[in-house]
């Protein structure tokens, strides 16, 4: 098996791969919260919040604080804290991932992976002088960034140019199909359309979140475009880890097929199983066989971000044939190392 493996990955020094759609968060575990002084006081109310925040980030659970096995550790954050800092009048928390992680799953409450959906931002503010929509170079753009970062969540922030000026309107933000062509360029998970007002001296922002078939919508009001933009994210928060949080209970041994995995794709299932931490035990021709422990609806889930489709069960059960591959696919292993191990588990099997 090593063997194989070796071989394909030197074929792929020789072609492109494809880079997964579903985005791992940088700096998941590091929290920056604002501060404002460094006396003792303030210091233990600015680790409080930086720890409420992971635990949202990790959870979409607002409620997830206040599980009887982490109120201790509330109180006194420092136990799962590697390291922390101060940055003006924000304070700079590193938390030690396996730490947290092991205290979250003997508490028995779901979370969420690195590994998330990739959202493209079309964020329209309207104001006295017209209606402006966000780009990647203006300053807004980094309001967007920074709050995305707080909640946890890849973000694009499209161009803006004179054409996505042009056909990004209140009236196609309300419709979330009519995003689909200007979109396209930026190959993206999910779209959220915010169209944003102010009065009273308040912001107000509607807005629409969309994953593949499924959406939301809602209403959040702020003090200001940073507090408005923190707002509109953590809702994306709670409504995108309702679906991709695992229990720890859940999980369960697996046994994962991808079929039509040829040169090209072989890097994209290696990066997109090892997000699932899964290992490979099986190759039969352009068939990769996986084992893994997870929970069988988050790795649906986590699947779907991606371009594989699942085969069902009768399909597989009558031979199904694989749809064509490139020319350019791996050889079939020798015969006594193509056979598939009778790996016990739920088995799932998806194709290219």
């Amino acid at each position: 098996m090593r063997l194989i493996t070796r071989s394909l990955l030197l074929c792929l020094a020789l072609c492109p791969s494809l880079a997964l759609q579903a985005a791992p968060v940088q700096g998941l575990y590091r929290v920056v919260e604002p501060l404002p002084s460094e006396q003792a006081d303030a210091r233990e109310e600015g680790l409080r919040r930086a720890f409420d925040t992971l635990i949202l980030r990790l959870t979409g659970r607002p409620e997830a604080v206040e599980n009887q096995a982490l109120v201790p550790l509330r109180k006194d954050p420092q136990q799962v804290v590697r390291q922390f800092g101060f940055q003006g009048e924000r304070v700079v928390v590193e938390f030690e991932p396996a730490a947290v992680q092991r205290r979250l799953q003997e508490a028995g409450i779901p979370t969420w992976g690195a590994d998330r959906p990739e959202i493209l931002a079309w964020w329209l503010v309207e104001g006295s002088a017209g209606a402006q929509l966000i780009g990647d170079d203006q300053p807004g753009a980094a309001v967007l960034r920074e709050a995305a970062q707080h909640r946890g969540l890849p973000l694009v922030v499209p161009l803006a140019d004179l054409a996505e000026q042009l056909a990004v309107t209140a009236d196609t933000l309300a419709q979330p199909t009519r995003l689909a062509e200007p979109s396209a360029r930026y190959n993206a998970d999910a779209l959220l359309a915010v169209r944003v007002r102010e009065g009273g001296g308040r912001w107000q922002a509607d807005w629409r979140l969309r994953l593949g078939d499924q959406q939301t919508r809602g209403e959040v009001v702020g003090d200001n475009p940073e507090a408005l933009a923190d707002a509109v994210l953590r809702e994306s928060l709670l409504w995108l880890a309702a679906r991709f949080a695992s229990r720890p209970g859940n999980a369960e041994a697996l046994v994962l097929e991808i079929d039509n995995v040829d040169v090209s794709r072989f890097a994209e299932t290696e990066r997109l199983m090892q997000s699932l931490q899964a290992q490979l035990v099986g190759l039969e021709g352009t068939r990769l066989v996986y084992r893994l422990k997870a929970d069988p609806a988050q790795v649906r889930a986590q699947l779907g971000l991606s371009a594989l489709t699942e085969v069902p069960a009768e399909d597989a059960a009558t031979g199904t044939e694989p749809s064509p591959i490139d020319a350019a696919a791996p050889p079939a292993a020798p015969a006594e190392q193509a056979e598939t191990p009778d790996e016990p588990g739920l088995r799932l099997r998806y194709r290219w």
